[in-house]
């Protein structure tokens, strides 16, 4: 399995490209809007773009997940969780599949199981990453906006940057309730966030 973490310093924004080399195939997680850069880098490792997702509706930034699906013909998942205020507006067009709590999809040997961790949004998804090729139980987690190295993320986003009265004290029970689900997975599991120090997030 291949990890490839691309980082942008401006956004302290992290995407990653996880690949089946034994495949031939890899998949993209929160991209930014250049898809040139994601092209470039599975070019450079051999590896073709067949899936892409998101953790979560992004606010900091404006999103690639879409971009890059259509550039490359990849399988668009996005999350269908947080009620029918946080469902992607497009997610039909774009022919996207849907993904709830418990849903698994594989690129290549690599297994990606999607935990529903509402409290930085409503609809926000992490995926815990299996490589199957020599493993039985996961490696690591692809945690979003969720969790941090050292911290977690903000539960009050909703209601002071986007103005939503009365979110930030529901959205802090549900982070709590979404870290008490986290904490049961095994304590080995390598976190992989979504922003380095210096975000909003």
């Amino acid at each position: 399995m291949l990890l490839k973490r691309l980082y942008d310093e401006k956004l302290a924004q992290a995407s990653y490209l996880i690949a089946c080399h034994e495949a031939g195939v890899g998949i993209v997680i929160d991209p930014l809007r250049d898809a040139s850069r994601y092209l470039a880098a599975a070019a450079e490792e051999d590896v073709t773009i067949t899936h892409v997702t998101e953790t979560h509706i992004h606010a900091d930034f404006v999103s690639g997940a879409h971009d890059l699906a259509e550039a490359t013909g990849a399988k668009l998942y996005l999350s269908d969780m947080g009620g029918p205020d946080w469902k992607y507006k497009s997610a039909g067009r774009w022919n996207a599949r849907p993904l709830i709590d418990g849903s698994s999809f594989m690129v290549g040997n690599v297994r990606f199981d999607a935990m529903h961790t509402p409290g930085h949004t409503p609809e926000h998804l992490i995926f815990i990453v299996t490589d199957t090729a020599g493993a039985n139980a996961p490696m690591g987690a692809l945690t979003g906006d969720f969790i941090f190295v050292g911290d977690v993320g903000r539960p009050d986003l909703l209601e002071r940057a986007a103005g939503i009265a009365g979110t930030k004290e529901a959205a802090a029970r549900d982070l709590f309730r979404s870290l008490q689900k986290f904490k049961k997975l095994p304590d080995y599991l390598q976190l992989w966030p979504g922003h380095g120090a210096g975000s909003a997030c």
